[in-house]
């Protein structure tokens, strides 16, 4: 029941995030969300099937360094541009 509500939870996230493709803030919540997602899933797979856990750490401290990234390049953005809207950027063209 866990896995068929999590995997509803991450195609849910998939979707905001094809839809949103043109707001950058956006986009990246959603790749947050997808991770959370992922995150939760490994967590109850590991968990049910008597495995280590530490497997879920590491990959928890490989998103956060992910999620510092994603909002260091957002902040890099719209200090340069503005805004974070994607289909401004010339240099992506």
């Amino acid at each position: 029941m866990y896995f068929l509500i999590l995997n509803l939870v991450f195609f849910a996230g998939l979707l905001v995030f094809s839809s949103k493709r043109k707001h950058l803030l956006l986009m990246l919540l959603s790749l947050e969300f997808l991770v959370l997602s992922l995150y939760l899933n490994m967590f109850f797979f590991l968990s049910r099937m008597d495995f280590e856990l530490f497997f879920s750490m590491i990959f928890l401290t490989m998103s956060v360094c992910e999620g510092a990234l994603g909002l260091s390049l957002l902040v890099a953005m719209i200090r340069s541009c503005g805004n974070d809207y994607i289909l401004t950027f010339s240099s992506l063209w």
